[in-house]
């Protein structure tokens, strides 16, 4: 098939999760995504068309209401093709097998599942209408198809020094020298890449620092001045913004500020993380403390918000407000609960730490598996997901470091049991690497692969559940990422930030701060807020309580004292008993040998 190679559009569009088949006001059949599909397709010897969307966004609505609507579309798709429409928020293999297109993502399918068309963005009429007719005429691959890279997984957990030093020097070519912040094009907060830059200011970097700093004052123009919240990306430069709010994002500017807040102490990154925070609060939690999934770009759908989005409260709320996708899937309140402990931990108050915890508790309540695993919703039938057993393992990990309450790690590590026993990867030689993105039983035609930044997670939470518990099946786990993030494929995906940030982990030991002292002894409270809250995201934090026994991984001997003290260790050394919490910071800065403030 010959077509027009499409122009890459990196749009968002809205979309509704069909279990089953409905029709459009213009006659179109949509059904819900299955494999099914193709046997159906071959029996009737028609083509098969995905509308890959997401609820939140602007153009899959003017997709719906001009393009699907146009009485010519729908007579072709009614005459020759299966049309699927699918939430990719709903579908995390799907989503991950096709983010590169953008939403809305159109794929079209030859009867047996064979890729033939694969384009991003909004389809106009008229070329909706030319491509449906030339893939009927000649439904061979066209140009934006092209072969399929094979994973093959790397045979050493660790990079080489050619593979960190190209990493490295990929991350300063990434970063923006004319409107800042890291990737070129649309301009949105690239957490990882902003985390680096700050973890490598903390150990002396001060440009990296200064381009940090740059960036988050920056994508502060993306947070919604009258409700909060961060919104997705901005066109051009940072002051076109696209107005959809969703998770990952949310989750990421609540991290990210509150870890830049910790670091400098700026009001204004506190301000921003509290933004995000009262968002989420008030448009994205559940009434049982669960968190939403997103809320939607436009007022009307399909028409842009830009003048409602300029208005304050008052003058919204009486025009009405955008649609907020209520499902709570567990891989969105993972990336929410993740967020809320950053902000609890850089600031002291336990509000937001007891808002992740109610969070948390639902989940565990209404999303479980056995065997300590999470589903992503309530009708996923056979169908798991990577994403929502490891944020939620990680989130899990998060609440122990801010409370030391051992039944959090224990949930950590039941979780980290089920991502090993249901998503390894194996590469065609048999060699294991990496973890995939999703388990069906059901999945021949499109086996789910492993994706990039779920291999990142994976690398970060177990190679840290390793320091905290000694595990050396969560070294072997972290190590198995880490074979996949070695590999060709990934290591040449933008951002660069995201292996070197588990690269960093994965070859050094965390900062390890130890309270010794009772839970009762106000004192004992006073040093563990003031170590948890030391700005780095790559700490080891835990309270030895003795009437609790020895701490899960008790590769440290403590004395024995009469009250209560910190310890900090670092570099195969440890710090004298600290008494006064006053001094915990500047103690960690000179045992870890690290500038800055204290």
């Amino acid at each position: 098939m010959k077509t027009k190679h499409f122009i890459f559009i990196a749009v968002i569009c809205l979309s509704t999760n069909l279990a089953q088949a409905t029709t459009s006001k213009s006659g179109i059949k949509w059904v819900g995504w299955s494999e099914d599909i193709f046997r159906t397709a071959q029996k009737e010897n028609k083509l098969v068309i995905l509308d890959l969307e997401a609820i939140w966004c602007h153009w899959c609505h003017v997709m719906d209401a001009k393009t699907y609507s146009d009485p010519k579309v729908a007579e072709i798709m009614k005459a020759h093709y299966i049309a699927i429409k699918v939430d990719q928020d709903s579908r995390p293999d799907l989503s991950n097998r096709y983010e590169e297109y953008g939403w809305p993502a159109t794929i079209i399918f030859s009867p047996t599942g064979q890729e033939l068309v694969k384009h991003s963005g909004y389809i106009a009429s008229e070329q909706m209408i030319s491509l449906l007719e030339a893939v009927v005429k000649d439904p061979t691959p066209g140009p934006s198809i092209t072969p399929t890279k094979a994973v093959a997984v790397a045979e050493n957990a660790l990079l080489t020094k050619d593979q960190r030093a190209q990493l490295s020097q990929d991350y300063v070519e990434q970063y923006d020298t004319k409107y800042g912040g890291w990737d070129f094009g649309h301009k949105f907060l690239q957490a990882d890449s902003v985390e680096w830059a700050l973890s490598e200011n903390a150990r002396g970097n001060e440009d990296l620092g200064k381009k940090a700093n740059d960036t988050l004052k920056l994508a502060a123009k993306l947070i919604d001045p009258a409700w909060g919240g961060i919104y997705q990306y901005s066109a051009e430069g940072w002051d076109e913004p696209h107005f959809e709010k969703i998770m990952s994002y949310q989750g990421d500017a609540l991290r990210i500020y509150s870890l830049a807040y910790a670091q400098t102490k700026n009001q204004e990154y506190l301000k921003n993380a509290q933004a995000v925070r009262t968002f989420l609060k008030n448009f994205l939690t559940s009434p049982e403390g669960a968190f939403y999934t997103s809320q939607n770009a436009d007022l009307v759908d399909g028409e842009h918000s830009g003048e409602y989005f300029k208005l304050g409260d008052k003058e919204r709320r009486a025009k009405g407000t955008p649609r907020v996708d209520k499902n709570s899937y567990g891989r969105e309140n993972g990336w929410a609960i993740s967020g809320m402990v950053a902000l609890s931990i850089a600031t002291g108050d336990s509000a937001p730490l007891k808002e992740a915890i109610k969070a948390a508790e639902w989940i565990q309540k209404n999303r479980a598996l056995p065997n300590g695993g999470f589903r992503h919703d309530t009708k996923d039938g056979k169908r798991l997901y990577l994403g929502d057993s490891l944020y939620m393992a990680s989130a899990f990990l998060q609440i122990y470091a801010a409370t030391a309450d051992r039944k959090w790690l224990k949930s950590a590590e039941n979780t980290g049991d089920f991502v090993r026993n249901h998503f390894t990867f194996k590469d065609a030689a048999g060699k294991t690497g990496g973890f995939i993105t999703g388990e069906n039983p059901s999945a021949k035609l499109f086996a789910p692969l492993p994706q990039r930044d779920e291999n990142v997670a994976a690398a970060r939470f177990f190679n840290l559940l390793h320091h905290y518990t000694g595990s050396k099946t969560a070294k072997e786990a972290s190590d198995q990422a880490m074979r996949y993030l070695a590999s060709p494929n990934p290591l040449a995906v933008s951002p660069a930030s995201s292996i070197l940030i588990a690269d960093y982990e994965t070859t050094h030991a965390p900062l390890h701060l130890t309270i010794v002292g009772s839970k009762k002894d106000t004192n004992a409270t006073a040093l563990f807020v003031k170590a948890a809250a030391y700005p780095s995201s790559y700490k080891r934090i835990e309270w030895l309580d003795r009437n609790e026994g020895a701490l899960p991984n008790p590769d440290v001997t403590y004395p024995t004292l009469d009250k209560a003290a910190a310890f900090i260790c670092s570099n195969n050394r440890c710090s004298r008993p600290i008494y006064n919490p006053d001094e915990v910071l500047a103690q960690i800065r000179k045992i870890a040998g690290l500038p800055g403030r204290s």
